[in-house]
């Protein structure tokens, strides 16, 4: 087996890497549905907003806060990158370590079952249980939600994790490699932690915010395909026709407007950051208004798109695989 894995290309071995990681995680859910990924990067997320508070100063100019944000970028970010580099050389059975940096860098696995627990508590009129399951895991205010806004937050999160930390880490790792896969995911908590929807982030959290929506471009539209694949009916043209102008802007707003039409719910809109109130894009405003029940469907969606995904990688391994043998 190890002779068969050592004459694939490093593609390959990714992508069989990927699924071993993707099964532990799942597995490691089910034994212990409690304990989610959400803490791998507590300590990250502390250090950077203590850094925040030491460098971002009110009293700062603008300009000094959007150089101020590029320095503590480079500092915070590029020390650890090159540590695990140079870790790498000490170690002898490579596809471990991998799958350890891996097993790490991809975000939790427990989301639906997240979201199917705000869904249930939505439909039992428990609101404050639903926002309370729900808050640590947004980086807007939860205090003020109504179950329409928890419902749509919920979706919202749901959509863009998955996203950003499981199919855009995939998507490095496979094709760039795990010190890549890493470097995204510290760079992706860096933007959580100074999201620039914040007040007192909107200057000093610019870059990092620029370089994580540029590097995410590529996985998030090739997430836009697959949805667009699992989403098929007479209305994909019209939808398509709505969002294309969104195709090459440097966020993900096309794959949550596509989202929206498809589930005929409005998303984005008006939400709270640190108590301010901010008017993001909001999308098919005619659609009704987000419930539980979207909650579900959002789920259904986004397995159905990572399950094409996956057959996508297995077809992929499989050609390679047979290449290979002939070619010996």
């Amino acid at each position: 087996m190890i002779e068969v894995y050592d004459t694939l290309p490093q593609i390959a071995q990714y992508i069989l890497v990927l699924f071993g990681v993707v099964f532990c995680k799942l597995l490691f859910n089910i034994i212990s549905p409690s304990l989610t990924q959400q803490s791998a990067f507590s300590f990250y997320r502390f250090y950077c907003q203590q850094l925040a508070e030491k460098v971002n100063k009110d009293k700062n100019s603008d300009s000094q806060r959007n150089i101020a944000g590029f320095i503590a970028t480079v500092i915070t970010i590029t020390p650890l990158i090159v540590i695990v580099w140079l870790f790498e050389e000490f170690i002898a059975v490579p596809v471990i370590w991998q799958a350890l940096l891996l097993f790490t860098t991809l975000g939790s696995f427990n989301l639906n079952n997240l979201g199917k627990t705000v869904a249930t508590q939505l439909n039992a009129q428990d609101k404050y249980q639903a926002k309370q399951t729900l808050s640590p895991w947004l980086s807007r205010d939860a205090e003020q939600l109504s179950p329409i806004g928890i419902s749509k937050a919920c979706i919202e999160m749901l959509l863009l994790r998955k996203i950003q930390q499981q199919f855009a880490i995939g998507f490095f790792f496979i094709f760039i490699g795990p010190l890549a896969a890493l470097s995204f995911r510290l760079l992706l908590e860096t933007h959580y932690s100074w999201n620039l929807k914040h007040h007192q982030f909107r200057f000093f959290g610019r870059f990092i915010a620029k370089i994580t929506n540029l590097l995410q471009w590529l996985p998030s539209r090739l997430f836009f395909l697959l949805l667009i694949l699992t989403s098929m009916n007479q209305n994909s043209l019209l939808f398509w026709r709505l969002v294309k102008r969104s195709f090459f802007t440097n966020n993900n707003s096309i794959v949550i407007a596509y989202l929206a039409y498809i589930l005929g719910i409005k998303l984005g809109g008006v939400a709270m950051y640190s108590k301010n109130k901010l008017r993001r894009e909001s999308f098919n405003d005619q659609g009704q208004q987000p419930q539980a029940k979207d909650i579900i469907a959002t789920i259904k969606q986004l397995n159905l798109v990572m399950t094409l995904a996956i057959g996508i990688l297995i077809s992929i391994v499989i050609v390679i695989a047979i290449l290979v043998k002939q070619s010996t």
